[in-house]
């Protein structure tokens, strides 16, 4: 059996605009069913980048592929679904005539838009708004269409650009939630988003971007250096505890400021090891109140590269692992 081909494939992708490259040699690869994010600050090319991936914009140079071909083909985009984060709604439509109107567009028999938007409706939180004229909708219910539209043709690769701006955190929690609905069912999704707590809790993997380029990409933890934080709380220090755990992984912090209950941050380098930390209070005749596997602070790695700390310079890998 063949193997699907990836989502999308960049190599050394360039765009001039100019005389300015905007994109710069950017490589990426995004695989089938995969959440990735795509994370940069203001003019780092990642509007211009997703016009290229999808076939808005023709690259200067490089290779592109998505879906196995090129997004001009009329038969790779009936499998696109997209959400700009400045979209053109036409305002005189009501909810069901808006997604009526792009589903013919799409390739989509009236058969099938009868059960379908109803369907797409009710998942994006419409399910009783769809009579209703656009022109009456909020943003966040405008943010909730546009969303319905990008998966009305059930594509088998959505670009969401900033799909949560305007939705308050209940709408954020359903964008995740019909993200990860995506995943299950085998479609990839690219996202960008500034909202990086967003990003860190429905990403498999990101790319970092800056001037056109990929400074990393990969998961959370290879970005970290594959390092996992755990958070340890007891009721008290026992004799021979950070010791047993001290050969588990890194003692990074110990608090014992506060009566009855010490705090001890260990990182790990596999998570394998995390019923051996349990053991191992246990076994000291601690109380274990709580062991906590802490995801690694998207925000912080974001910051150090974008702004070129040392820390980052320190932790960056070889320009070849950058492109992996």
């Amino acid at each position: 059996m063949t193997a699907s081909p990836p989502a999308i494939e960049t190599r050394e992708l360039r765009k001039v605009y100019g005389g300015r490259a905007v994109v710069d040699g950017l490589s990426i690869g995004v695989q089938p069913g995969e959440v990735f994010g795509f994370l940069g600050p203001n003019g780092a090319g990642k509007s211009t980048t997703l016009k290229m991936l999808l076939g808005l914009v023709l690259p200067t140079s490089g290779e592109l592929r998505v879906l196995g071909g090129s997004p001009s083909s009329p038969a790779v985009r009936a499998r696109l679904g997209f959400l700009p984060e400045q979209f053109r709604f036409q305002t005189w439509m009501t909810g069901h005539e808006f997604l009526r109107f792009h589903g013919r567009l799409a390739g989509l028999s009236a058969a099938e838009l009868r059960t379908r938007i109803p369907g797409v409706l009710e998942e994006v939180g419409l399910g009783a708004r769809g009579g209703e004229v656009l022109g009456g909708y909020s943003k966040g219910m405008l943010q909730r269409v546009g969303l319905a539209g990008a998966i009305l043709a059930r594509p088998a690769l959505v670009f969401l650009d900033e799909p949560t701006s305007a939705l308050d955190p209940i709408g954020r929690v359903e964008v995740r939630e019909i993200i990860e609905r995506l995943r299950g069912a085998g479609v990839s999704v690219f996202l960008n988003s500034h909202l990086l707590s967003e990003v860190e809790q429905v990403c498999d993997r990101v790319a970092f971007v800056k001037a056109g380029r990929v400074l990393l990409q990969g998961s959370m933890r290879d970005l970290m250096g594959g390092v996992l934080p755990l958070d340890v709380r007891v009721d008290e220090l026992r004799p021979g505890l950070l010791d047993a755990l001290s050969r588990l992984g890194e003692l990074r912090h110990t608090d014992t400021n506060t009566p009855g209950r010490a705090d001890i941050e260990l990182w790990l380098q596999h998570e394998d090891a995390i019923p051996a930390a349990a053991q191992a209070v246990l076994d000291s005749g601690a109380r274990l109140y709580a062991l906590t596997p802490r995801r690694p602070d998207l925000e912080t790695l974001f910051l150090d590269l974008i702004e070129d700390t040392p820390e980052a310079q320190r932790s960056a890998p070889a320009p070849e692992a950058a492109r992996a």
